[in-house]
């Protein structure tokens, strides 16, 4: 007989070497298939650091991709360290880009002093508003906020696709689903001219860097984290646990509205049904990899940015499948997971004490 058994205490250094451990490990395993595909595999990663790191236009594309990722990430990592488990960060996402097109394509007609904070602000207020019926469900009747936003990303896309033949069609589009554009004066500046990076990727740096100090060292922070630890001694020590859960809420789902008002603010310029790739999911693998730090959530955004983005030059140049990618991000995650599972359990035989793994 086996159990399983907690350990005592955490290594800090597995929080740092788990998700460096599952980097690598998942750029190995990827390797199989290029393999398979009759490609050398020290060329094709070559190939992928030349397409992320190769050019200045390389390095803009791959912070481009990323910036979405970083507002997704924090996203979904504040709001697991409160043990809520928002996975509706996709459907917020649209709501955040439908709030940002609503506003900046017309309705109110302001320099960009006032109209691009304008737009960011409301974009986070929509995307707040997506987490308001989970959580109230969560905490009124014990719902599994899991699945209520994961479906509910299915009804805003739906919502987001009769917006776009109707009230948010563009007059000037031909019939073709997407909305009117962005004025000019709503748009992010570009970080580089002629390049696609602009400066709403300052923005979720900034923001990432907020969460940090405050989730270190605020009593909200202090809060947060009792209520993700344990919650019955937070509830206990006088904290109000349904108000906290809003609290954390609500900022989360403001963090993915960024993510659409970034993208339609900030590269796009219009919105369409297919403005997300997914950046509301890749955002959990991010918080993940980061191990819930708003800090390491830049790190590995960078990381599943360049992976993708070097995926499509390494493609281009070798004929290999883009979706290669794909594979590298969830190898990555599933290493960060054992990983994690290795860090805070031993497994030892019943009776002798002998442990299969320290």
């Amino acid at each position: 007989m086996i159990r399983i058994e907690p350990r005592e205490k955490i290594s800090n250094s597995s929080t740092i070497f788990i998700p460096i451990i599952a980097a690598i490990v998942s750029l190995l395993f990827a390797a199989i298939p290029i393999i398979s595909a009759g490609a050398n595999p020290l060329i094709a990663y070559v190939e992928m650091a030349k397409g992320v790191f190769g050019s200045v236009f390389a390095v803009s594309e791959m912070l481009t991709r990323a910036t979405p990722l970083i507002f997704t990430g924090l996203a979904a990592a504040i709001a697991f360290r409160a043990k809520l488990w928002n996975i509706g960060a996709e459907g917020q996402l649209y709501l955040g880009a439908i709030a940002a097109v609503t506003v900046g394509s017309g309705f109110f007609d302001l320099p960009a002093i006032f109209l691009l904070p304008l737009i960011i602000v409301l974009g986070a207020c929509a995307g707040a508003v997506g987490m308001v019926a989970p959580t109230y469900l969560k905490v009124r009747f014990g719902a599994d906020e899991v699945v209520t936003t994961l479906l509910l990303n299915f009804i805003i896309i739906i919502f987001l696709q009769m917006l776009l033949e109707g009230p948010l069609q563009d007059p000037m589009g031909l019939g073709w689903p997407q909305s009117a554009p962005i004025l000019d004066q709503g748009m992010f500046p570009p970080l580089i001219d002629r390049m696609r990076v602009h400066s709403g990727l300052i923005l979720a740096v900034i923001l990432a860097v907020i969460a940090h100090f405050m989730i270190k060292h605020s009593v909200w922070g202090f809060k947060l984290r009792a209520v993700g630890e344990n919650s019955s001694a937070a509830k206990h020590a006088g904290i109000n646990i349904n108000r906290s859960l809003f609290g954390v809420a609500l900022l989360s789902g403001g963090l993915a509205g960024l993510a659409g008002v970034s993208e339609v603010a900030g590269l796009k310029g219009y919105l369409t049904a297919d403005l997300s790739p997914g950046f509301g999911y890749a955002g959990i693998v991010v918080a993940m990899l980061a191990g819930l730090s708003p800090i390491g959530v830049i790190i590995a955004s960078v990381f599943i940015a360049s992976v993708f983005v070097g995926a499509d030059s390494m493609s281009r140049a070798m004929g290999i499948s883009s979706f290669l990618a794909d594979l590298v991000v969830s190898v990555s995650l599933l290493c960060v997971l054992v990983g994690g599972f290795i860090a805070r359990f031993k497994i030892v035989r019943a009776g002798t004490g002998t442990r299969f793994y320290d």
